[in-house]
């Protein structure tokens, strides 16, 4: 057990040290033996103590610097380029993202650079990207239920997958209605394949099972493999005579969740935090202009997602009492896995491979930037820039910006949030007829309390100001007083100004003379 200080140990070692070293046999025992009962220190680790000679360390040991300013610029630039990945899912994406940046010709390190990059640990990235990251958020909501046509669909939870192969898909719908769901609002059509994490995203004018089916018909043209199967949660707009007919019709396995389990759905659930609201916030969007400006947004978005964003793959998960123990697969892109996956056949992994090859990830980025504000402008209610018109910034100056983002905070202009109205006045100003007369009143008596100038009112207008209006004159007075003061000191600043640029004769005027 301790029984003094760590402090007092030190100073203890210091101070018996060198009478122990100097003692006979007999002597070292005694000290030993005081030592051991003062410290509470083993008798063989005081024993250890004592015969070193402490060297005095004169101040902290210099830190090891093995990455310098250049490796580290470099890393800003390839972690902007990602979309601000974390460690674990940008070191494997390191290699990938500067041979694209430097085949387009936007990255020119140095080879010894590069090999300090592709060296980086995921631990190190985080160290050395430590005061440059930002934090997020996540949201809540529920679907419904249905009836017959519901118990129909069989019922598929999170444990039955069993590792299917590609083109096995979970759907889901986000709204865009920001802080108010009353009226019409665009929504975000989700799929992610179970197998790869390949996700697509489609804006929905309305949400109607109709358009919804028109829609999965598009994207299903978009993705590298054939849908295999269908699952959503209990929405009605999934639950229905049209989308059922339609996955029978195409062959599609079409399956449902349990309600209210939302767990049963983690893949799709997780891709609307990650990818949707990542992307585009909490804003309302409505309209076909901003449905548009959503499309042009998803269209960047799915090949920046899929070709350049590594993510996560649960492995194998057990648990140990009241602890779950979770072990995970190295980051891949849903580009990797898919490749990787046996089950692929060749044509798809040429086709995928001669794609990556021509993707500009910061073209890109660039591209999905340009979207997301015109999003901002629409809902935010400024000027935004026409459908079919391009705002996006040159590919040189976006690429310099990606050097200093990260010093002006968040790098999505869909990360901020709307800004707040001021609120003004809600009633009719009771003094709006006198407020010139009251403001005369003070210039020539600003002693005055508030009470005073009403009672003067109330005598010079009987029944026009009634006693309830005490606090209304005592805030016009506060506020009299505010811009007096400040009059006075701004013309105080401009005399000042004035003064130093006259002659240094008439430096001594007093600032307060006319």
């Amino acid at each position: 057990m301790r029984k003094v200080s760590m402090a007092t140990r030190t100073e203890l070692v210091e101070a018996v040290g060198e009478r122990y070293r100097s003692a006979d046999k007999r002597s070292k025992g005694r000290v030993l033996d005081e030592f051991a009962a003062v410290t509470g220190f083993h008798r063989k680790h005081a024993m250890r103590l004592l015969r070193a000679k402490r060297e005095a360390a004169e101040g902290t040991r210099p830190a090891r610097r093995v990455y310098d300013e250049a490796v580290r610029t470099a890393l800003v630039m390839v972690w902007e380029a990602s979309d601000r990945l974390c460690g674990k899912r940008l070191q494997p994406l390191i290699p990938i993202l500067l041979e694209a940046m430097e085949r387009h010709g936007h990255l020119d390190v140095a080879p010894e650079v590069k090999t300090m990059l592709t060296r980086m640990s995921a631990a190190t990235i985080d160290r050395a990207l430590r005061e440059v990251k930002v934090g997020g958020r996540s949201p809540k909501r529920q679907g419904v239920a249905g009836t017959a046509l519901r118990r129909s669909v069989p019922v598929r939870t999170f444990s039955d997958w069993n590792d299917p192969a590609p083109g096995h898909i979970e759907a889901d719908l986000v709204s865009h209605s920001g802080p108010v769901a009353k009226g019409s609002f665009a929504w975000t059509f989700t799929l992610t394949d179970i197998a790869t994490g390949w996700t697509e995203c489609a804006p929905l004018l309305v949400r109607e099972q109709t358009v919804l089916v028109a829609v999965l018909n598009e994207l299903r043209k978009l993705m590298p493999f054939a849908l295999l199967g269908f699952d959503t949660d209990n929405d009605s707009v999934f639950i229905n005579e049209t989308v059922r007919d339609y996955c029978l019709e195409a062959g599609i396995a079409f399956t449902r969740c349990r309600p209210y389990r939302k767990n049963d759905q983690a893949w799709v659930e997780q891709k609307n935090g990650s990818v949707v609201r990542r992307l585009v916030g909490y804003r309302r969007f409505e309209g076909l202009e901003a449905t548009a400006a959503l499309a042009d947004l998803y269209a960047a978005a799915r090949l920046f997602v899929n070709f350049f964003q590594p993510s996560f793959k649960l492995a194998e998960k057990r648990r140990d009492g009241a602890r779950v123990h979770k072990r995970y697969h190295s980051p891949a892109t849903p580009c990797q896995r898919l490749i990787d996956d046996p089950r692929t056949d060749d044509a798809t992994r040429e086709r995928l491979r001669i794609m990556q090859e021509g993707l500009d990830p910061v073209r890109l980025l660039r591209d999905i930037r340009s979207a997301q504000q015109r999003l901002v402008a629409l809902a935010d209610m400024t000027v935004p820039t026409k459908v079919g018109e391009k705002a996006s910034p040159e590919l040189d100056a976006f690429l310099s910006s990606l050097r200093t983002a990260w010093k002006s905070g968040g790098g999505r202009p869909t990360a901020t949030d709307k800004p707040k109205v001021p609120r003004g006045r809600r009633r009719p100003d009771p003094l709006v007829d006198v407020t010139e007369q009251l403001k005369c009143w003070f210039e020539k008596e600003p002693w005055r309390t508030g009470r005073e100038l009403l009672e003067k009112l109330q005598a010079e207008q009987p029944g026009d100001y009634p006693e309830g209006l005490l606090r209304t004159v005592q805030r016009r007075l506060t506020s009299l007083i505010h811009d007096a003061r400040f009059r006075a000191r701004s013309g105080h600043l401009l005399r000042l100004a004035v003064l130093r640029g006259r002659p240094a004769s008439l430096a001594f005027v007093s600032p307060h003379s006319d």
